[in-house]
């Protein structure tokens, strides 16, 4: 009787103790991860909006090194660059065009880090500007110009900024570094330079300039936003959640956004008005 008794004891005690987990139980919070600066912490807010937007809780944390945090699990998505992506993992990878570095990138990602979709319309990978003047002698607007007036070549960088060093058969001068891309760009128009370092999803390149357009094949390495993840840590719909960002971002969106968080806008609040413009999907 006794041990009847402590057996129904027990049994309703597990019942109520899953009952309270039931009711208290909230689902865990996914971080997503950035370094500082506009355009890292302006697609983490993407990210996580695109998150939210399914119904997950969801924050962002910034980090020195967002990938090592990704790597030890303190974050769960970290939004990134594919061709640099690659250029951690595989240093001197030489694919150029979208669908190979993206392929490339997952080749040599880590066992417990996963891929999700890339953007095909969203990029910000180094470009070279050019005066019209210069645009209009070399006869077009394309990069594949470059090559065929590479003797003599003068060209300007911001400092720290990394760049190709060549360009299809051109190996280019060093560059002359500016402390940033307004005193860069003043001295492009004044002729100091004959070419000036941006990249495509930049949001301060004049308007009386030209960019030269990458064209096919590829001389520059993409770089397409992307959102890596930890494996196994994400659900379908988690994953669903951030895919479906690459087919609404483009790249005139993140020059649009960043114009307005340089202008004193808020990022996160310019990430959710975007997707309340673009809502996705609730397959």
């Amino acid at each position: 009787m006794r041990a009847g008794r402590f057996a129904v004891l027990a049994l309703t005690a597990a019942l109520a103790t899953a009952g309270c987990g039931h009711h208290t139980q909230h689902p865990a919070e996914l971080v997503v991860g950035s370094r500082a600066g506009v355009e890292s912490t302006l697609l983490a807010d993407v990210y996580t909006g695109a998150l939210r937007s399914y119904g997950f809780p969801a924050r962002t944390e910034q980090a020195p090194d967002p990938l090592s945090k990704l790597d030890s699990g303190a974050f769960v998505v970290v939004p990134c660059l594919t061709g640099r992506v690659l250029q951690v993992f595989q240093p001197g990878a030489t694919a150029r065009s979208d669908a190979q570095v993206y392929k490339a990138m997952i080749g040599a990602l880590p066992e417990g880090i996963a891929a999700g979709d890339y953007t095909t319309a969203a990029e910000d990978k180094p470009t070279l500007v050019v005066r019209r003047s210069t645009a209009k002698a070399w006869g077009g607007h394309e990069l594949s110009e470059l090559p065929r007036h590479c003797g003599g070549l003068v060209v300007g960088s911001v400092a720290g900024v990394a760049t190709p060093q060549t360009i299809g058969r051109c190996r280019l001068p060093p560059n002359r570094q500016f402390p940033n891309s307004t005193t860069m760009f003043g001295a492009l128009r004044s002729g100091q330079l004959t070419a000036a370092w941006t990249s495509t999803a930049a949001a301060d390149v004049p308007a009386d300039v030209v960019m030269l357009a990458d064209g096919k094949p590829p001389l520059v390495q993409a770089e397409n936003v992307v959102p890596l993840y930890r494996r196994n840590e994400l659900t379908d719909r988690q994953v669903l959640a951030i895919n479906e960002v690459a087919g609404v971002l483009d790249t005139a969106a993140l020059v649009d956004m960043r114009r307005q968080v340089a202008q004193g806008f808020d990022a996160r609040g310019l990430a959710d008005g975007w997707l309340a413009e673009h809502p996705l999907g609730r397959s």
